[in-house]
């Protein structure tokens, strides 16, 4: 479900904001089905293994803090963007962007770096101009099926997408 515009306008507003509200980023969250949704799920997944199912989004966004909440609505607002078709062609590349976000903390936190949010989001987007290529270039799964089939030490899937469409997902990811 994708996010309604002006919650996401109001959150947007919010991030950048020296010291972001949490109650404030939780109340407008809780206007939004999709995103309430989403921070619930990823909240009470195993990797956080929390004793009690979290059932507030306050208490969500309590717990996960302003960066991670502000990085799932990001993802979020992405999804947003693409049709209901386009989502379900992406369910594989939002499963690995998640396992990627996921392994990113995980090794974060094992050697001590300080900003496991960052290292979470790094993971997360790594690869967020695949969707919006779909969304310009209706051709473009064609495209990456061939960049990663023609993919190699000397040739890198950005070549293919460079020569056969002029730009490239890590370019337009960035």
């Amino acid at each position: 479900m994708p996010p309604q515009p002006q919650i996401m306008v109001d959150l947007q507003m919010e991030q950048v904001m020296p010291n972001p509200d949490l109650k404030n980023i939780a109340r407008l969250i809780s206007q939004d089905p999709g995103l309430s949704g989403a921070l619930l799920k990823l909240v009470n997944s195993p990797f956080f293994g929390l004793a009690n199912r979290i059932t507030s989004i306050q208490r969500a966004v309590n717990l996960l803090g302003s960066r991670s909440v502000i990085n799932l609505i990001n993802a979020q607002s992405i999804k947003g963007e693409m049709s209901d078709d386009t989502i379900v062609t992406l369910n594989r590349f939002w499963d690995t962007a998640q396992d990627v976000a996921m392994s990113c903390l995980s090794l974060a936190k094992r050697i001590g770096y300080e900003s496991v949010d960052e290292a979470y989001a790094l993971g997360l987007f790594h690869n967020c101009g695949i969707p919006l290529m779909l969304k310009r270039f209706p051709h473009y799964m064609a495209v990456l099926e061939e960049a990663y089939a023609a993919a190699s030490d000397e040739r890198r899937v950005v070549d293919t997408e460079n020569r056969v469409l002029n730009t490239n997902h890590a370019v337009v990811g960035y």
